[in-house]
């Protein structure tokens, strides 16, 4: 009888756990939904040809965004060339090589810190050391490195997992056939990881693309398709700058969507490029 309840209790557990999941999981996507929906339905009918092909005028009264669509690209590629190679490096390194625990467990330790440093600290450094002590000025490049350091330990932890979760018997398989460590890590273990590691990469696009703080202190605002040593603004900036101006809320909406379909569009190249790894 005792057995009965038990079993009984434990299906009644097990269900309720189950509806609660779901739940979550079911809120969780209506979330995500709802506020794409919004964001469209609130900005995308001021999406105009106008607005993305042409650069804002203060003598015309235009508010075009082609300049902040091109920074918004430069600094995003820049930042991604900067932060990959080291961050994989570094997770190759730690879960590969590092034979020291405590050497790990420190850089473990640094990099969960510099996560949790808000992106403002990561500007006023960005604005300290590359705009003033290097004399970059405010640049591109200044807010790409400042966008660098911050997304680094996203990167390194997510290629760390995505490197640990590769079974050993691919390494075993490799190393019986005669390859080399480097070999190993290079031909079968970081395209097996190349999934987990784009998941990290997705992540960090949207930090990227969406961050105002740091870039407001190192690339600067000025509305114009500059040169990596140049100062400009992203979609982002700009959107900031037109909602707390609060006269052009409509056009500000219209970035909100034009920055929405960059992430989805960056999210999708990086989607199908996780799935072809896989295949392979």
């Amino acid at each position: 009888m005792l057995t009965n309840k038990l079993s009984a209790a434990r299906r009644v557990y097990t269900a309720v756990m189950r509806v609660l999941l779901l739940l979550a999981a079911v809120l969780t996507a209506a979330l995500v939904v709802f506020m794409i929906v919004y964001v469209l339905y609130k900005g995308l009918p001021y999406v105009t040809w106008h607005l993305i092909s042409t650069k804002p005028s203060y003598i015309t009264g235009a508010i075009g965004i082609l300049p902040d669509i091109c920074n918004t690209m430069q600094i995003l590629l820049a930042s991604l060339l900067i932060v990959l190679p080291l961050g994989v490096g570094a997770a190759v390194y730690l879960t590969e090589y590092a034979q020291n625990k405590k050497l790990v467990a420190a850089i473990e330790y640094a990099a969960e810190t510099l996560s949790g440093i808000p992106s403002i600290v990561y500007g006023l450094f960005g604005m300290l050391f590359f705009v003033t002590r290097l004399h970059w000025g405010y640049s591109l490049l200044a807010g790409a490195m400042t966008l660098a350091i911050m997304i680094l330990p996203l990167i390194m932890r997510t290629a760390e997992e995505a490197l640990i979760a590769v079974p050993d018997s691919y390494r075993e398989g490799s190393f019986g056939l005669g390859a080399g460590r480097l070999r190993t890590v290079f031909r079968i273990v970081l395209p097996a990881a190349g999934p987990g590691i784009l998941s990290g990469v997705i992540l960090g696009i949207g930090r990227i693309v969406g961050e105002t703080a740091a870039l407001i202190f190192t690339a600067g605002t000025m509305a114009q398709i500059p040169g990596l040593f140049q100062s400009g603004r992203t979609l982002a900036i700009h959107m900031y700058v037109l909602s707390g101006e609060a006269l052009h809320m409509n056009e500000a909406n219209a970035t909100a969507v034009v920055l929405l379909l960059v992430v989805l569009l960056m999210n999708t190249l990086s989607a199908l490029a996780a799935k072809k790894l896989t295949k392979k």
